[in-house]
């Protein structure tokens, strides 16, 4: 089995809320809630859930956008909220993010090949006289040409902007890419060739992704191992076959029934939840999906149950499994 690239152990995220004059906190939103998980190299390991479960404050957790309440976060063994500033530094070309609106990542007054340049000079990855040649090299790894180098960001589709921030990541040599929703403002077509773009990077350059998605059948064709959260906690972990062919937990099979099957003879019972996702700000006791779950008991009200292992590297949290 290959080596942990990136483990996330018990990684909580509380942001505060505060009310009155003095701005005092009355409370906390749990966006991320005792957490934990493990990319391997080399594989792409999906986190999904619904909207507000937590997981693009994951993605900026892992690279100290927003920094955690409390856990560890292990890159290659080092516990990257115990870097100091200048450390922290010369890791971030390795541990690379690629944000889901991609125009709002690029300023619109920086050319391409200037937003790229920048990040190679200000990491010291290339001389001045090599960053027009580095840059046209990772433009054209992602399907883009000099025709593209000289241009503002607002020349270009949805899906060549998209392009345009991998070939950001892509200058710095990363070994993780962490793709927060990288496809979801895209047309079906584009989103084809996005995800064709990101096996062929994890082909040619050994890339592992934490691949950032609501979207079931996106996850299914990119990735290896995937991760169900739910109201910011993991409620189900496995491979790919795992998940799609032998989900567990009740809240992965009402996920699954939802998503569309290609052969229209074939019909799936579709699984209604009751009522809405709960508050993060005020979550439900015991397991957080007793509220919705067709199947929840007293037991589920009141204890939080384990995630455990049920098979070779699949794990879930139900106490009816």
């Amino acid at each position: 089995m290959p080596e942990a690239l990136l483990e996330v152990r018990n990684l909580k995220k509380y942001f505060p809320i505060q009310s009155g004059l003095l701005n005092r906190t009355v409370g906390h939103v749990k966006a991320v809630d005792d957490l934990s998980f493990t990319i391997r190299k080399g594989e792409t390991f999906g986190l999904v859930g619904e909207s507000g479960s937590g997981k693009s404050t994951v993605g900026r957790s892992i690279v100290r956008l927003t920094e955690k309440t409390s856990g560890d976060v292990l890159f290659k063994g080092t516990d990257i909220y115990s870097l100091p500033k200048d450390e922290l530094r010369q890791l971030r070309p390795a541990l690379q993010l690629i944000f889901q609106d991609p125009y709002s990542s690029l300023n619109p007054r920086v050319r391409v090949g200037d937003a790229i340049g920048e990040a190679l000079i200000d990491h010291q990855l290339a001389d001045t006289s090599e960053i027009r040649s580095k840059v046209l090299e990772v433009l054209e790894l992602c399907g883009l040409s000099d025709y593209h180098i000289d241009r503002l960001p607002h020349e270009f589709s949805g899906g060549q902007r998209q392009r345009i921030g991998i070939a950001r990541a892509l200058a710095l040599n990363p070994e993780l890419i962490i793709a927060d929703e990288p496809v979801s403002a895209l047309d079906v077509s584009i989103q084809a060739q996005i995800i064709n773009l990101f096996r062929k990077l994890q082909e040619t350059n050994g890339l592992s992704y934490l691949f950032i998605s609501h979207d079931l059948s996106v996850v299914e064709h990119l990735c290896t191992r995937i991760g169900v959260m739910y109201l910011g906690s993991m409620v189900e972990t496995g491979s790919r076959e795992d998940l799609f062919l032998r989900p567990q937990h009740p809240y992965t099979k009402a996920l699954l029934s939802a998503v569309p099957i290609p052969i229209p003879k074939l019909k799936r019972e579709r699984i209604v939840l009751s009522g809405d996702i709960p508050s993060p700000a005020n979550p439900p006791s015991g397991c957080k999906f007793h509220t919705r779950c067709p199947y929840a008991t007293e037991r589920c009200k009141e204890e939080v149950p384990a995630l455990r292992t049920i098979g070779t590297d699949h794990l879930v949290a139900c106490h009816l499994v």
